[in-house]
Parts: C-alpha cells; sequence; structure tokens
C-alpha cells in the first residue's frame, strides 16, 4: 500500500498547545506532530502492509484565488500561527515533503492518487487526510482525526454524488457558497434519480440557470473549478 499523507491540516494544528494558545518552542510544535504521524502511520500499518508513504505539505499560490476574490475570504482575519512556516520547513526537510506552487496542496495529492491508481490499481494507494474534498475521487481515504480513525472505501457512485452535492451545499470552510440555504439534504432530495454524470449536470445547470439567469453558465464554471481538484 501506498500512502498519500496531506500533511497541511497537521502542520496547522501542530502549532497548537491547545485550542487557542500557539506553541512558542518549535521543538514542542515538531513532537506534536511527529506523535500524532507517527500513530497514524501504526494504526494503518495495523491493517495493511505498506510499501511508501508519500508527504504532502505547503504548496504556495493558488489559482482559484484568480478565479474569484472570494475564495477562503472568509479566512483572512485569522490569526496565523507564529510557528507555522518553521513547521512546513520542518516538515518538507524532515519528511522528504512534497509540495508545489501554482495550486493547493490537496490537487497535487489527487494528482498523485490518479497517476498511482491508473498505474497499480486504486486498492494499492490510500489518501489520508482530514479534508472531505477528497471524497469526490473513488479512492480510499483514511481520516486520521480521533473521532474516526477509519478507512472508507469510495465508490464511483459515491464519489460522483460526493462531488455534484459540494456544488449545491458548498464548501464553508473555502467560502465557497453559490446556493443560500440550500444543503446536503436539498441536494439529496434534489438529485433524486440521477445515476449519470449527464444526469447530474444537467439538473444542476437548470438550478444554476433559476438562481442566476443569464449568468448561469459563468456562475457553474466557477463553481466547479473551484471544488474540482486537479488529477492531470
Amino acid at each position: 500500500m501506498i500512502l498519500l499523507v496531506d500533511a497541511d491540516s497537521l502542520v496547522f494544528s501542530s502549532c497548537y498547545r491547545k485550542r487557542s494558545e500557539f506553541f512558542t518552542d518549535i521543538e514542542q510544535a515538531k513532537a506534536k506532530f511527529d506523535e500524532v504521524f507517527l500513530s497514524m502511520l501504526n494504526d494503518i500499518e495495523e491493517i495493511y502492509d505498506l510499501d511508501d508513504v508519500k508527504v504532502f505539505n505547503g504548496a504556495r499560490g493558488n489559482f482559484r484565488k484568480f478565479i474569484t476574490p472570494k475564495y477562503k475570504a472568509n479566512r483572512t482575519d485569522m490569526e496565523r500561527p507564529p510557528l507555522l512556516n518553521d513547521m512546513h520547513y520542518y516538515v518538507s526537510k524532515t519528511y522528504d515533503a512534497i509540495n508545489a506552487c501554482g495550486v493547493e496542496t490537496d490537487d497535487v495529492v489527487a494528482r498523485y492518487w490518479y497517476e498511482i491508481s491508473q498505474a497499480i490499481g486504486r486498492d494499492q494507494v490510500m489518501i489520508v487526510s482530514l479534508d472531505k474534498d477528497y471524497k469526490q475521487f473513488p479512492c480510499l481515504y483514511y481520516n486520521y482525526h480521533h473521532k474516526h480513525k477509519k478507512v472508507i472505501d469510495i465508490t464511483p457512485e459515491q464519489a460522483r454524488y460526493n462531488f455534484y452535492e459540494q456544488m449545491i451545499a458548498g464548501d464553508t470552510a473555502d467560502n465557497v457558497n453559490y446556493f443560500k440555504g440550500k444543503g446536503v439534504k436539498f441536494a439529496k432530495d434534489y438529485y433524486n434519480g440521477c445515476v449519470t454524470d449527464y444526469q447530474y449536470r444537467r439538473k444542476l445547470y437548470e438550478l444554476f440557470k433559476k438562481e442566476y439567469k443569464s449568468k448561469a453558465k459563468e456562475k457553474y464554471s466557477e463553481c466547479y473549478n473551484l471544488l474540482k481538484l486537479r488529477t492531470k
């Protein structure tokens, strides 16, 4: 099994002593990261034989912010942990992490997942992350949060639905919401009977036309490109 670990969330959380208190000692932040990371690997190794572990973090630049300035604008007033850059550097050097410019870390992970799954099979590679955006792929997905800690085998049908559901329900973490007041329950009812990509797209575009009239095509494209992870 090859693990693709999106370490961005763990890097961020490792900068905190507790919810509202930052570490000021880099060694304490490093120790917290290492402890959680190694515990996660041990949990997975109880189920799978690991052939390789690839770590991803600290992608710089973001093409989505050129699509709309609203993307992640809800984070501009958030206080940045003082050790965040140092921790990204530590993880990059210590774990030989992969990063990139112009895209987000989850785009890089998505591309690696696609290439590896095409080459050796989807059952030989697993995405490890807290980020629910990966559920748009028919992949093995492991959420290492202490309340979850289980492998989810996402089918092609589930992956298709997950993405089109998000197109309606949005992503509050990234400030993406094109249909205010419409969430997962609305999406489930609205997509009832949809099976193929064509059926989902047709139903979704009808909703965009109702909401945005002459700007439906523009808004549909905007929403799609904000939420769809890049595999190529």
